[in-house]
């Protein structure tokens, strides 16, 4: 019975996370929606705030319009106009007290993740952490730069070493590429293998084909 159980779980406990994730983000997309609504219903004159009302009453409509505002985002970013009022809106948010440090660090983390010019993890590797003999699979995030970088002597690489099993919280560390064990699997399947906690592990690369001995020519006199 106890096998049974056990089954039944593993077949159900994906499909329930699954479902109160997406459940919790289309509740908060809706709160979100329904105060933007009850907003514009203030200010409106009473003659328009029944049709508000009906469409608040819409469930999903607002992760439609999440989706539907972020295309409109994008094509107006993706002209020159757009870009032009970006820049001028960027510079006012970096002259701004307080809200230039939240802005210009959350900007600059979403450029690099985000980015079609590049990945935000170049490769998955296996670091010694948190003492040596210990060792943890780390992200290759790129080269340490500006003023950390003249104080290695070296070759060193920037990795980042997410905890399990929420990959989105971590560390980051700048270690020699000697002490950098490179590894084949690819960037998915090792964020597979640190969020389930070493369970599903990557499948073992195939061995490389040998290529067949050359044949001997026939020599003719």
């Amino acid at each position: 019975m106890k096998k049974y159980l056990i089954a039944g779980l593993l077949v159900w406990l994906p499909l329930a996370v699954t479902i109160w994730v997406l459940h919790s983000v289309l509740g908060l997309l809706d709160d979100v929606f329904g105060s933007l609504v009850s907003a514009s219903q203030a200010v409106l004159p009473e003659a328009a705030r029944q049709p508000l009302t009906d469409l608040r009453n819409i469930p999903g409509l607002g992760i439609v319009l999440l989706i539907a505002g972020l295309l409109l985002t994008g094509m107006f970013a993706a002209n020159m106009f757009g870009q032009w009022w970006l820049t001028q809106a960027h510079r006012v948010l970096n002259h701004i007290p307080i809200v230039k440090s939240i802005y210009s660090s959350v900007k600059q983390v979403s450029d690099t993740l985000f980015s079609s010019s590049g990945n935000a993890f170049r490769e998955a590797v296996l670091v010694q952490y948190p003492r040596a003999g210990s060792w943890t699979i780390a992200f290759v995030t790129g080269r340490p730069g500006g003023e950390a970088a003249t104080h290695l002597s070296g070759d060193y690489l920037s990795v980042y070493v997410p905890t399990t099993p929420n990959p989105t919280s971590g560390f980051f560390l700048m270690v020699p590429r000697a002490d950098v064990v490179v590894l084949s699997m690819s960037v998915d399947e090792a964020l597979k293998y640190v969020i389930s906690m070493g369970v599903v592990a990557p499948p073992m690369p195939a061995p490389p084909l040998a290529m067949p001995p050359d044949e001997p020519r026939n020599q003719t006199g």
